[in-house]
């Protein structure tokens, strides 16, 4: 039960401590919004002016926010990775990408084994959720909405390792993929059956975990990694073909372009070194 009803000795002391966890665990996240407040109150056995001063704590520490006539929200908790201008240039550095990669390969591969291990039903249900509504996306060609649940699936499994620090850093992780810096994602679908086989692979990574196979749930994500680096590099190794191409079909259509202008060469004049008819008179 989510907001479970709290004792109440120190009630608001309990109920600042109760939302501190939810946050810290990863079920409240950032932008999430609170039950109105008659609705909270009532669930965690507390009145409303021991839920308001609760609520009141936690925003001067900065994890809610109140919105007048909107309610109480928890507050942007992940904060971008990197300041603006050091984004910027790691967006137009393609090792921000490759690093990232290689940083996947290893974090992804640690949390699907771990939640492998340490999955509870809850978790496998809403990683089944999570794929079963990736293949709805899929199946109506809807690539933002499979983009947005090919991160809502790793974020999970993330959580499902039940470590509250890779919780954390999962967070930054995938935010940098969502603000574009580390990887171009919908580049990806360009490849040829890119989003079929991206499917197939976190289908595959959900069913280790869901069959509680550690092992094989480590393989199943480092896979996934390497395909994605593999056609990263393929689409940059096309790219490069044809750029060298067009500026090939460039420089040659301005060569053919000079020549149609260039005027017609005048006859040559006659060398001096040429002989001479005799023009002498005496000559007969």
């Amino acid at each position: 039960m989510l907001f479970r009803p709290i004792e109440h000795d120190r009630a608001a002391d309990l109920v600042v401590r109760r939302l501190e966890d939810l946050i810290l665990e990863g079920a409240l996240r950032s932008g999430d919004r609170l039950p109105g407040e008659r609705e909270l109150a009532q669930r965690l056995g507390v009145s409303r002016p021991v839920l308001r001063e609760a609520l009141k704590r936690l925003e001067e520490a900065g994890l809610l926010i109140g919105r007048q006539g909107d309610g109480t929200f928890v507050a942007e908790l992940v904060a971008p990775a990197f300041a603006p201008p050091l984004a910027d240039l790691l967006a137009r550095d393609g090792r921000a990408g490759r690093d990232t990669l290689e940083f996947r390969r290893a974090f992804d591969g640690w949390a699907a084994e771990t939640a492998a291990r340490r999955a509870t039903d809850e978790d496998r249900a809403m990683i089944e959720r999570i794929v079963a509504a990736m293949r709805e996306a899929h199946d109506a060609r809807d690539a933002e909405r499979e983009a947005d649940l090919d991160v809502e699936l790793h974020m999970t499994i993330a959580e499902a390792a039940h470590n509250v620090v890779a919780l954390h850093v999962a967070h930054a992780l995938y935010r940098l993929l969502a603000d574009g810096v580390a990887v171009n994602r919908p580049k990806l679908y360009h490849v040829p059956r890119a989003r079929e086989r991206l499917l197939g692979q976190h289908a595959a990574v959900a069913a280790a975990i869901l069959a509680g196979d550690p092992a094989r749930a480590r393989r199943s994500a480092e896979a996934h990694v390497d395909m994605v680096v593999a056609d990263l590099a393929d689409l940059e190794a096309a790219d490069a073909r044809t750029r060298v191409s067009r500026e090939r079909f460039e420089q040659f259509s301005s060569r053919k372009a000079d020549r149609r202008r260039r005027p017609d060469a005048e006859p040559a004049a006659p060398s001096r070194l040429a002989p001479q008819p005799d023009t002498d008179e005496s000559a007969a």
